[in-house]
């Protein structure tokens, strides 16, 4: 993996990336001593060097397990609890997975939403398949999950009958409290933990993440070794130039400093579009805090040239872009001829379809620099496992640094309480009566 940042630090002050080498020095010592806010929530970062081949076979046993007796495996989780293992599923499968046989069992994500309809169409598809269920929930009580745990349950049992059932949900939860983890116990479910110290959005390469990927066909051991990998480059003992995280994170605040507050997440591959999906909760719920932070978006290019593109190109210049490339796809196909060219595009016959796709990318970002937008670059070889396990650590490594230098707790979420608090006064839940009673005079 490769970081470029020539094409953003052209929009700041000479040596103002390189200003920032003793503030990441520090960030990093406080993180790798345990000494900066959020410090019970660190468990992440040797996480990967943690990671144990007999782990890893534990992971993919059950999985093995669940692939055997099933034809759809439900996973239930809300945030960081599904983000990452969709995200990697996502960008290995094929774009028409669902069109097509598959070898290996079809991953659901459901827990994610309150939508009748989504879950009565859900039911409506399981029903008559063998199905399994991973529940993801620390607590066992976040409103989301436990109800599309309670009708998942209910079904799989339904349908295949209590004994079978417990062969097939899967429960990972907190080690000895909770709902969920109550649950598991009295019913005799396989439980893997979650750890206390490591929080959702960072839990791609706990059993979280990597059960349903393991489940999805997909090499986990692979992925840990590209995290293994980055974790290497992003010591602290690396050099700032050479450290890849290190430069990430004082580029981005350097440009948050000079006026720019959107940081605008770019890929050319469709696969890439849930890896924006769970880099935008990584970085939003982990830096948005005290009224301050650089706000996460992301576009799919070329599709959203088509539709964002005027707006990046020519709106308020509060921008900057950080493009994901993928060096070659994993497929070869190329512009055939045409005897009539009416669409007057035989200069490219013969042309691979990726070189056109490459000469997009470039052209968009000369073309973005020149309206004023800077852009970082990140590169990967291919889309496969390892690179994937490399640009997971990256962001994350990224993300705790770069909250730190910006002087938030990067590690909690104080914000995310607040609808649910309003959301349980709203449904009359026990407990909230003088909630409720505040908030019906406001309505």
């Amino acid at each position: 993996m490769k970081l470029e940042i020539n094409k953003a630090v052209q929009f700041l002050a000479a040596g103002k990336v390189e200003s920032y080498e003793a503030e990441v020095k520090a960030a990093q010592q406080a993180l790798e001593d345990g000494t900066c806010a959020g410090n019970d929530f660190l468990g992440w970062l040797h996480l990967p060097s943690s990671i144990t081949p007999a782990f890893i076979a534990e992971i993919n046993d059950t999985a093995n397990t669940l692939k055997a007796n099933c034809d759809a495996i439900v996973v239930a989780g809300i945030g960081g609890s599904y983000l990452g293992a969709k995200a990697v599923i996502a960008a290995l499968d094929d774009n028409f997975t669902w069109l097509k046989p598959s070898n290996a069992p079809r991953i659901l994500f459901a827990g994610n939403n309150i939508s009748e309809d989504y879950l009565t169409e859900l039911i409506e598809y399981l029903k008559g398949v063998k199905f399994g269920v991973i529940n993801i929930s620390k607590s066992g009580t976040t409103t989301e999950t436990a109800i599309t745990f309670r009708l998942m349950k209910k079904l799989c049992e339904d349908q295949m009958g209590k004994d079978m059932a417990k062969k097939v949900i899967v429960a990972i939860t907190d080690a000895k409290k909770g709902a969920a983890r109550t649950c598991a116990d009295k019913e005799g479910y396989k439980t893997f933990v979650i750890p206390d110290n490591v929080g959702g959005r960072f839990s791609v390469l706990t059993p979280v993440g990597l059960l349903p990927i393991a489940c999805a066909g997909y090499d986990i051991a692979q992925l840990v070794k590209g995290a293994q990998d980055m974790e290497k480059q992003c010591d602290i003992n690396v050099p700032f130039a050479e450290n890849p995280c290190a430069v990430y994170a004082a580029t981005r605040n350097a440009l948050y400093a000079s006026g720019k507050k959107i940081e605008i997440l770019v890929n050319y591959q469709p696969k890439l579009h849930f890896v924006s999906e769970w880099w935008k909760q990584l970085y939003g719920e982990s830096e948005g805090k005290d009224k301050k932070a650089i706000f996460p978006a992301s576009v799919d290019f070329s599709t959203d040239l088509h539709s964002m593109g005027q707006w990046i190109q020519d709106g308020e210049r509060t921008i900057f872009e950080t493009v994901i490339s993928i060096d070659k796809p994993n497929s070869s196909l190329t512009v055939p001829a045409d005897d009539e060219n009416l669409d007057g595009l035989n200069f490219l016959a013969g042309k691979h379809i990726d070189e056109v796709n490459h000469k997009a990318e470039l052209g968009t970002q000369l073309a973005h620099i020149d309206g004023g937008v800077p852009n970082l670059r990140i590169s990967i070889p291919k889309l496969d496992e390892y690179n994937l396990g490399q640009l997971i650590y990256f962001f994350e490594k990224g993300c705790g640094v770069s909250g730190l230098l910006l002087g938030v707790n990067p590690f909690n979420q104080p914000g995310v309480e607040a609808y649910k608090k309003n959301m349980f006064a709203l449904l009359d839940k026990p407990g909230y009566e003088a909630e409720s009673k505040a908030i019906q005079s406001r309505l």
